[in-house]
């Protein structure tokens, strides 16, 4: 094996390395039982980053202009509760935030359920936390998506 190689396989990380060696991961979702593509498969990061984006940026605008009356580090710290409320909410009425909405995304159980409430409020909770919305499986799925025994999926 040439350097180039060895760099190459550093840089694409273990599951690339892996994958060279013949290791087959299958598609996300599969150990799941979830369908490759369509509705009920696996949503894409960007869609969920997206849907994030839209979800956090109401968040701010509800916190600046009904909670912090303008304090920009207020507003700050109220939106993560605001985030908080309004994924409890929506998460465990019917299953997607705005921004999920807007994107075709839906948070449902592994087994195919409606998450119930003490789950939508461990998986709301650990959102608001960042780190482990960071921390992803092979499937795809956050930590707190999989504390929460839940995944996101295409509608």
């Amino acid at each position: 094996m040439d350097n180039r190689q060895a760099i190459g396989s550093w840089l694409s990380g273990p599951r690339a390395a892996a994958e060279d060696m013949g290791v087959d991961f299958g598609y996300r979702g599969e150990r799941l039982g979830l369908p490759q593509e369509g509705p009920g498969s696996i949503a894409p990061l960007g869609r969920r980053f997206g849907a994030l984006f839209i979800d956090w940026t109401l968040c701010v605008v509800i916190a600046y202009g009904l909670i912090a009356r303008g304090d920009q580090t207020a507003a700050g710290n109220w939106a993560v509760v605001v985030l908080l409320v309004l994924s409890v909410l929506t998460v465990g009425t019917v299953g997607s935030t705005p921004g999920k909405r807007i994107f075709g995304l839906r948070v449902i159980s592994v087994d195919g359920e409606r998450l119930g409430i003490v789950r939508v409020v461990v998986r709301s909770a650990l959102l608001c936390l960042a780190i482990p919305a960071l921390v992803w499986d092979r499937d795809g799925r956050g930590l707190h998506d999989r504390l929460a025994r839940a995944v996101q999926v295409r509608i």
